[in-house]
C-alpha cells in the first residue's frame, strides 16, 4: 500500500470517528445510520475506482500498450475528435486542406464540392470507429468488479435506509460528499 493510500485511509477514519461522535452526542440515531452507510459506500467507491484504474494502468504497462507521444488518449479523442486544440494542428488550421480542396466559406462551395467534402468526412469517421473489443478494453476500469460491487453497496444501503425509514437525505448527501472532497484535498497537497 502506498504512502498516500495510508494517509487517505487514516484521514477518512479520523473524520468518520468525528462523525460518529457528533451523531452520538446529538442523540439522533437516524443520522448515525445514514451517515455511516453513506460514508462507507462513498469511501468504497473511491477506493474501488483507484484500484481498478491502477490495475488497468499496470496491465497496459505490462503489455507495453502505453500510449506513445504520437497517439492520442481516448478521452482526448472524445473531447476533441478533430484535434482542434492540439498545438501543432491549431497552427496549421488556416492552411488545412480537406481532400484536395481548400477550406473556404460556405458561399464559395458548389453543391458537388460540398457533397464530396461530406463524403470524405464520413469516410474518415468510419475509419476511426472502434471495434467492440476496443471499447471493452478501454472500459475495463469502469466495469471492474470492485467498482460494480461498491456501487451495489451504495444502492443497497440507500434502499435499506429508505425501507426502514432511517434515511435523512441531508445527512446522506453530506456523508457521500465528504470522502471525495478529502481525497481530492489530500491528492492535491501531496503533489
Amino acid at each position: 500500500m502506498t504512502k498516500i493510500n495510508v494517509k487517505i485511509i487514516n484521514t477518512l477514519l479520523a473524520i468518520d470517528i468525528g462523525i460518529i461522535i457528533f451523531c452520538i452526542i446529538s442523540g439522533n440515531r437516524h443520522w448515525l445510520y445514514t451517515s455511516q452507510i453513506g460514508f462507507l459506500s462513498s469511501s468504497l467507491i473511491i477506493f474501488a475506482s483507484m484500484k481498478s484504474y491502477r490495475n488497468m494502468i499496470e496491465k497496459r504497462v505490462a503489455n507495453q500498450t502505453v500510449l506513445d507521444e504520437s497517439q492520442r488518449d481516448p478521452l482526448d479523442e472524445i473531447d476533441d475528435p478533430h484535434g482542434l486544440y492540439d498545438d501543432e494542428v491549431s497552427q496549421e488550421v488556416a492552411s488545412q486542406e480537406v481532400g484536395s480542396k481548400k477550406i473556404v466559406s460556405q458561399d464559395e462551395i458548389s453543391q458537388d464540392e460540398f457533397v464530396e467534402i461530406v463524403n470524405d468526412e464520413r469516410a474518415k469517421q468510419k475509419a476511426k470507429r472502434r471495434s467492440p473489443i476496443q471499447v471493452v478494453r478501454d472500459s475495463k476500469a469502469f466495469l471492474s468488479i470492485y467498482r460494480l460491487s461498491a456501487y451495489g453497496v451504495l444502492i443497497l444501503g440507500f434502499f435499506y435506509l429508505n425501507r426502514h425509514q432511517y434515511l435523512d437525505i441531508t445527512a446522506y448527501l453530506f456523508s457521500l460528499s465528504i470522502p471525495p472532497i478529502i481525497v481530492v484535498i489530500l491528492l492535491m497537497r501531496d503533489r
